[in-house]
Parts: C-alpha cells; structure tokens; sequence
C-alpha cells in the first residue's frame, strides 16, 4: 500500500483517511489512478483535485461511513468498485452490526486496492449472474425454523461469505488460537476467499490446470472427505518442507488460496516498504543476506525472485522488532523452494493479463 499525500497541503495522508487532519480537505480514493485525492464542492458532487476535470460523487456507502471511494458522476453508478460487489450486507439497525461492516468494509477495500492494480477480471453479479464476485457479510442468528444459524466464513461459485463475528478482535484470536491459524485477519479472509475466485478464474478457465496439478497437486480429490481428514488428523509433520502453511496441506484448493493470499501480503507490504524508503543493512560481518532495498515497483510485473529477495530480509527485521516488543512474529512462516515455485505460479497467473503499474 502507497502512502498518499494530501493535494491541497502535501500533508502525508493513508487509504483509510477521509479528512486531512493538517488542512481540514475531505479525502476521497480514485480507484481509476490509485491516489487518495482531496476534494471540494462542485455543483451538487465534489472536485478531485488529483481530477479536477471531472466530477466526482462519494460511494453510497460513504453515508454510513462504510466507504471513502470516489464514483465519476459520467458513469451514472452510485456505488464504488468494491461496494457494486456486496450481494448481503448486515442488519444497520443493529449498532453493532454497523461497526463490524465498517470493519470488514476496510479489509475489502484494502483487497481490492490490489485487485484494481493487476485489473483482475471482476465483473459483478449483474455481469455474470452465475459466477460474479459477490460478498455477503452475515451475522450470527435465529434461522426461520427455530434454530441458531452460524455462517461459515468461506466461498462458493463466485461468493464469498464473512461472518460478521470476524470482525470482533476477541472472537477471532480465539477462533485463530483453536484453530491453529496464525494469519486470520479479516484482510487475510478477504485475500485467501477471493484466491478460491481467481482459482476458477485464472486456473480452471484459462487453461492452467496441468501446471496447476503438478505444483499443487490434484483438485479432483474429494474436498469435503480432505477437509474432515485434516481437521482429524492435522498436517503431516514436515508440512513446512512444501507449504506455505498448516491449512494449505488440506486440499490443492487450499493451497493455492493460501499461496494467493500470501503473494498479495508480499507484494502489498512491499510497496509499502518502499514507500517509506525502506531499507535493511545489518550491522553484521556477513550482512549480505540479510541486506535489502526494495527499489522496484512490486505491483509491476517484474520477477518473483525479486519479490523474494525482498520480502525474506524485510521479515527477518520486522520480525526482531516485534520481538522486542513482546508481540509474535508479523510473518511467521517459510518460504521452502517448493513454496516459492507456487508463489511463481501465482505471480504468472495475475500478470499474463495485468495492466502496467
């Protein structure tokens, strides 16, 4: 993620802000040029400044405080990029509820800030009313026959399911604790669910199977009797050896979700680093394998080696630091060869049709 700077005062301003805190500007996100831009009152819209030959409306979603995205008023939508994609949104009525959406909505955001970098294909559900991207936010409750109802966090033919539970801190640490997933963040969620889309739209229709198989292993392999055999079971015991994490060893599907996910927190916090000018020197006799700079543009296509070379001293540091502050490591995971090789894989896959960034 870029840090962004307001236009009107230069003052350094992030994805999420909707209000420069040195200038008093609304702040608004232009997904079409990938800036967070300030605005003024035009008519009955706002002036981008980072546009200000066009006029520009918030998302809806933005009356909720759910969305600070900006929609050109030429294209007659009222919804953003990534609010066009909600098929279910929780109950508003229910304060609550609307603290966890406004969560969950910021995860979706962040996801399709890198979605919209790569232009992934994405239509909605109006576009493809079969296998669109769609995202249903659902909560915990009664079921019209009586019984309690608990959504599964999860996707299926295009939608992808959060429970509304995800977004409250202390009930996911302690599903992340029970179930041994050191990653389960709303934004891991968000980047692992939608990698099972892009399994159906860049694996099984583009004709990448055969490749897929013979890093990931075979899909046919009965899903469900997999998952039961995992949860039963656990991972085998040199997992580490050949997958990124514990829950990719259930099925191919996992596994590449789970890769998916990871490329994108690689090339996402890189970006990141780079923003900030980031660099690793160690003070060390033999630095040099642990030196980095991350002087390219990760979203570019580029080589995954160098997203690699990159990312492995970066985590080495970043990890030190939360150590010394107590806190578990930021990325506790290897990246054995067979990991990389998919994670190659998955680089290839995005950019054969990405645009340039």
């Amino acid at each position: 993620m870029k840090v962004f700077e307001c236009q009107s005062c230069r003052n350094a301003v992030h994805f999420d802000n909707t209000v420069c805190i040195d200038c008093g500007h609304r702040l608004g996100y232009l997904p079409e040029l990938f800036v967070v831009t300030a605005v003024e009152p035009e008519g009955d819209g706002w002036r981008a400044l980072a546009d200000p030959g066009r006029t520009y409306f918030f998302c809806d979603n933005a009356r909720e405080d759910a969305c600070n995205w900006l929609v050109a008023a030429d294209t007659g939508r009222t919804l953003c990029e990534a609010c066009r994609h909600n098929r279910v949104i929780p109950d508003l009525s229910i304060p609550d509820h609307v603290a966890a959406w406004r969560r969950i909505e910021l995860a979706k955001r962040h996801l399709f800030y890198s979605l919209t970098r790569w232009a992934l294909p994405m239509p909605d559900r109006d576009e493809d009313p079969e296998e669109g991207l769609a995202f249903d936010f659902l909560a915990d409750g009664i079921a019209l026959d009586g019984t309690f109802e608990k959504p599964l966090t999860g996707h299926d033919t295009g939608v992808i399911t959060i429970n509304l539970a995800e977004a409250d801190d202390a009930e996911r640490e302690r599903r992340r604790t029970s179930m041994g997933e050191p990653y389960r963040t709303l934004l891991g969620h968000m980047r692992h669910e939608v990698g099972h889309y892009y399994w159906d739209r860049l694996v099984r229709d583009r004709g990448n199977l055969d490749r897929f198989r013979a890093l990931f292993g075979d899909e046919r392999e009965d899903y469900a009797a997999a998952l039961a055999r995992h949860y039963d079971q656990g991972p085998p015991a040199n997992w580490r050896d050949a997958y990124i994490s514990s829950y990719a060893t259930a099925h191919p599907w996992e596994d590449f979700a789970e890769t998916f996910a990871h490329y994108v927190h690689i090339v996402d916090a890189l970006e990141t680093a780079r923003s900030f000018g980031i660099r690793i020197r160690p003070r060390l006799r033999n630095a040099d394998p642990l030196a980095a700079e991350v002087d390219f543009q990760p979203y570019a296509p580029g080589s995954p080696n160098d997203l690699i070379e990159a990312w492995v001293p970066l985590t080495v540091a970043i990890n030190g630091v939360n150590r010394s502050m107590g806190q578990p490591d930021l990325y506790p995971f290897v990246l054995s060869e067979p990991v990389m090789a998919k994670l190659a894989f998955v680089h290839d896959l995005i950019h054969a049709q990405a645009r340039p960034v």
